[in-house]
């Protein structure tokens, strides 16, 4: 495989995220603000979109596997999410004259996305498992998960210029626009790239099973590796962690060091340019240096101790202490990320069966349904942490340390699941398999 593939290939990563921003972003703000609605209602539609695809990465990822190639799951999974968009749109329109049926028909539309999402990421990341060799993994987690937050970027920036001033109309032209232009930018990007890559292992067939059992057995048989399980244990409880910070590391900030709304807003960007250096560096640095799982659990090992720093951050006083002490914060999670998404496709390439779907879906599974847990369970943890302890920074404080426990549980993980692959391991292979070949 290819640089030039993986770009290819981590495109149509940005085109999900470029969709996917706009359904946990732009919507959320439009129910919030324009439409008045409790914080509640985005939220668990929010939620929605990821606890179906609980059951939808891994089944689609196994259809993907048992047929003939990848890409028209990608492609249909694509059309699937940038319909789900739409719906999500449209419901929102409808919220403002109809508010129950409004909802109603977004928690139908989030389903839609959360299929798309399922259908279009679990065999993309599957194709690059697949064929990326040992030491093109950690650069490949890297080039597709930036590319996904440059996705990120280009979309808010973009649609932000153009919702003003506000319309329902003008939020619904928007969102198809994005829709198509992923469609399009997705379906020109993969032309004729899956037959370049050469053929892929096929999965046995199971005797006697039919379509939905042959799913259900298989399913079965990679939850019964014990690498697989305690891998999927590692992610769950790793992205846990990662995500109760999302909604509660910016009011901390001003509650405990009183920062403006723009000094926090600046924080999270901060906070985004570490996890983006620690991307960077670990690809760099990992692909030569030490193996997949001792980035992950080395990242993981860092972040618990920046929560531990977070703890104890109003002691210290120090508005700089504190920028410094997320910035790093950032630049573990990025350590940790590669290390996690690079150890994934090295699990998944690695087994060789055919199933680098199913396995994928798993993961993500695990890996969906907890960050929806975890961004909801962060805010209801301050709060009732806030309570029982009757004050508003042991609150935080509380919950900080609970996520630093859970990402030192998360290290231990780490290294006794993922894969220990890395380039060097195969530059020593390919040396000793000369020199034997030589010496006899």
């Amino acid at each position: 495989m290819s640089w030039l593939q993986i770009v290819r290939l981590g495109l149509v990563q940005a085109c999900i995220g470029a969709v996917v921003v706009l359904m946990t972003a732009t919507m959320n703000r439009v129910m919030v603000v324009e439409l008045a609605l409790p914080a509640t209602v985005p939220g668990l539609l929010v939620a929605l979109h990821f606890a179906v695809q609980l059951y939808l990465r891994p089944r689609l990822g196994h259809g993907s596997d048992t047929a003939g190639a990848r890409t028209p799951w990608i492609i249909g999974g694509m059309a699937t999410l940038a319909a789900g968009g739409l719906g999500v749109a449209m419901s929102v329109a409808l919220m403002s004259t109809s508010p129950v049926l409004g909802i109603a028909c977004a928690a139908l539309a989030f389903v839609v996305l959360g299929a798309g999402v399922s259908a279009a990421g679990t065999p993309l990341l599957a194709m690059i498992s697949e064929h990326a060799r040992p030491s093109q993994r950690a650069g490949a987690a890297a080039i597709t998960w930036i590319l996904m937050i440059v996705g990120f970027i280009v979309t808010t920036a973009t649609t932000g210029s153009l919702l003003d001033p506000f319309g329902f109309d003008r939020l619904l032209i928007i969102t198809a626009a994005v829709g198509v232009t992923a469609i399009v930018l997705t379906s020109l990007t993969l032309f004729r790239l899956e037959p370049a890559l050469g053929p892929r292992i096929a999965p046995e067939p199971i005797a006697g099973a039919d379509r939905g059992t042959a799913f259900i057995e298989a399913a079965k048989s990679v939850w019964n590796e014990p690498v697989a399980r305690t891998f999927a244990i590692f992610v769950f409880v790793a992205m846990l962690a990662y995500s109760a910070q999302d909604l509660i590391l910016e009011p901390f900030g001003g509650i405990a060091f009183g920062l403006t709304a723009g000094e926090t807003t600046k924080l999270a960007g901060m906070q985004h340019g570490g996890v983006l250096l620690g991307m960077i560096l670990t690809a760099i640095i990992g692909s030569r240096v030490g193996s997949l799982r001792v980035w992950a659990a080395a990242g993981c090992a860092a972040s618990a101790a920046m929560f531990v720093a977070l703890v104890v951050s109003p002691a210290l006083a120090s508005v700089e202490a504190f920028r410094v002490i997320v910035f790093l914060l950032g630049l573990s999670n990025g350590v940790f990320a590669i290390g996690a998404i690079g150890s994934m496709m090295a699990l998944t390439g690695d087994a060789k069966d055919g199933r680098a779907g199913l396995r994928l879906g798993v993961f993500g599974a695990a890996q969906a349904v907890a960050y929806g847990l975890g961004v909801s369970l962060g805010g209801i943890g301050v709060d009732v942490a806030q309570v029982v302890l009757g004050s508003p920074l042991r609150g935080y404080a509380a919950v900080f340390a609970v996520e630093g426990a859970l990402f030192a549980v998360s290290a231990v993980l780490a290294y006794h699941s993922a894969s220990a692959d890395r380039a060097g391991d195969v530059v020593r292979t390919r040396g000793e398999m000369l020199s034997a070949v030589v010496n006899n």
